[in-house]
């Protein structure tokens, strides 16, 4: 017997009317594969509003008080296109303090991808990595800046290498700048600035590139961060092939990314300054708990007061290093580093013939007087030192 398709209308019908006569009712719902629920409405549907309404009804609700009207949906659209990188809770935060009640996130979900202005992203799978472990954490502002270089573009000026320093408890954006290379000078100048505006931090946290760590430098040291150093500034850094480990201004990088390089900007600093405004002032963190940087922001209670001249070493004796990053002691040379060119260093002599080198508080090697030779203290070993 060929196979014979049954409508879903014939297939009501055919049980309506079999319904009308049938002794027993829950058998009839058993071979229909149906409820008697669905049985009872299916039989009384015939008998109250004919054959035709035995066809499928919508479930759409009639009403619906919480439809967004075209009005809340072309403000929603215009909030998505002036912030195009914005996901629904932010969009939701920004529209409520505008217009003091509005949709669910999940609304907002819906209308943005019905608009076509959502890209599905790809989904990764859960990391197993290890935890970064001994990092300290923002408790304050202030407590921890952030640093790195977005990475440099061209654009109609020339070369740009953009610096960003944030604060890591606020997320505010301390600076944005537009640099024409990554080398000290210009780092330094920025730092300055910085320091004059907001004050000093207790620490900074850095990868481990030029001119933020030099890898061929005890404690991997370099002019720059010897200078924070001698400010009081701790120094934190990143693990090498670790980007996760400074995860939040990563992230910043990549909505500066997304939202400023390519633009067709006339003045590039201009740009970054307007990016770091609307940041700082308009756009909602989820970690601040939906409030803007600049709602939690203060300024540091630790004032800049220029660079000292020198560092005090208390009960210790004393060796400038020279140009060339040397120092003498007994009538021996010892090369310590370039990145301490200028700065006075503290010696502490032990009784195994060996004497301890300082650099403010940061032990950074060992003079071994029987071989007249320097043993620079690597950064990992300055870090099992501290966890024991």
């Amino acid at each position: 017997m060929p196979w014979q398709e049954i409508k879903p209308m014939e297939k009501r019908l055919e049980f309506a009317l079999r319904a009308q006569r049938c002794e027993n009712f829950r058998a009839l719902c058993r071979e229909y594969g149906i409820s008697p629920r669905v049985g009872y409405k299916w039989k009384n549907r015939l008998l109250e509003e004919g054959i035709w309404q035995l066809a499928e009804k919508s479930r759409r609700p009639q009403k619906s008080p919480q439809q967004l009207g075209e009005a809340e949906v072309c403000r929603l659209v215009q909030l998505r296109q002036r912030h195009p990188t914005w996901g629904a809770r932010k969009l939701q935060d920004i529209y409520q303090r505008a217009h003091g009640k509005g949709p669910s996130e999940s609304t907002i979900k819906r209308i943005l991808e019905r608009c076509g202005l959502v890209k599905k992203r790809r989904k990764r799978r859960a990391s197993l990595g290890g935890q970064l472990g001994g990092q300290q954490v923002a408790a304050a502002c202030h407590d921890i800046w952030t640093v790195d270089f977005k990475g440099w573009w061209h654009d109609a000026e020339g070369r740009c290498e953009p610096l960003t320093v944030r604060d890591e408890c606020s997320r505010y954006v301390l600076e944005a700048r537009a640099l024409a290379d990554a080398k000290t000078e210009s780092v330094q100048a920025s730092f300055k600035r910085l320091f004059e505006l907001h004050g000093l931090p207790l620490a900074i946290r850095s990868d481990n590139g030029s001119p933020f760590a030099n890898s061929a430098s005890p404690l991997g040291l370099s002019r720059l961060s010897a200078w924070w150093v001698s400010l009081g500034i701790n120094l934190l850094r990143s693990r090498p092939g670790r980007p996760g480990d400074n995860s939040h201004h990563e992230r910043l990088h990549r909505d500066l990314c997304s939202e400023v390089q390519g633009l067709d900007y006339t003045q590039r600093q201009a740009a970054l300054d307007h990016w770091r405004k609307e940041f700082n002032a308009e756009r909602p963190h989820e970690a601040l708990g939906m409030k803007r940087p600049a709602e939690v922001y203060t300024t540091s209670v630790r004032r800049w007061e220029g660079t000292p001249e020198q560092i005090d070493y208390e009960g210790l004796m004393t060796r400038r290093v020279q140009k060339r990053g040397t120092i003498r002691f007994e009538d021996q040379i010892y090369f310590i580093s370039t990145a301490l060119t200028g700065w006075d260093v503290g010696l502490k002599l032990r009784a195994d013939e060996t004497c301890e080198v300082y650099f403010a508080k940061l032990l950074v090697g060992h003079l071994e007087l029987a071989t007249a030779s320097f043993l620079p203290m690597s950064a990992a070993q300055a870090n099992q030192r501290h966890a024991a």
